[in-house]
């Protein structure tokens, strides 16, 4: 079985590889197709943005489609950055700008509660649809901390650790984040056999 991951991101390949790979499962990405369209994220949801790409690039590609859709969502920020987080500062995938855009919004704040979101949707060729979704809470820091990872990786300390993200390391990361417990909860439900 061939499956498409809708995504051109490298780290965002990686985990979803290192969570749903197995024997039999040829995993792929967009970039292994440079003629499959982009599609536009304008949904105002997590689940309606990786339905929304799952969906056209399936019918696209006539291939197995995978698309997630993940963000952070800072409390005293009602929600923000939400979907709009790759984009915070403007500009797509600006991780240094984003970051520093957030933690001037929250200057002062106390409150640095936040959860990382994401929503995983499957769409078969012949249009059936399955999702999955991960919710990875902790604190927000006054500064970076770390190297790997990508993203508000660096600010983001989850529950139950002192590390950030961007300190735990993939294997840690692969275990406990937004995406990863999505996962799994699609490597139990959807039908990748």
């Amino acid at each position: 079985m061939i499956l498409l991951i809708s995504s051109r991101n490298a780290h965002k390949i990686r985990e979803i590889q290192a969570i749903l790979g197995r024997p039999g499962l040829e995993i792929r990405s967009v970039a292994d197709f440079p003629d499959l369209p982009d599609v536009e994220e304008d949904s105002d949801t997590f689940v309606g943005n990786a339905l929304k790409k799952a969906r056209e690039l399936a019918r696209a590609s006539g291939l197995w489609t995978i698309a997630d859709d993940s963000g952070l969502e800072v409390d005293v920020l009602e929600g923000e950055p939400g979907v709009m987080s790759a984009r915070y500062a403007g500009e797509h995938g600006r991780d240094s700008a984003n970051n520093e855009k957030l933690l001037r919004k929250l200057d002062g704040v106390t409150n640095r509660g936040a959860q990382f979101h994401s929503a995983v949707a499957l769409v078969s060729p012949d249009g059936r649809e399955w999702v999955a979704e991960g919710i990875c809470r902790g604190t927000l820091l006054t500064e970076g901390r770390g190297t790997g990872g990508f993203g508000y990786d660096p600010l983001f300390v989850p529950d139950g650790y002192d590390k950030t993200f961007a300190e735990l390391g993939s294997e840690v990361k692969n275990r406990i984040s937004h995406r990863a417990r999505a996962l799994a909860e699609a490597k139990r439900t959807f039908p990748l056999e």
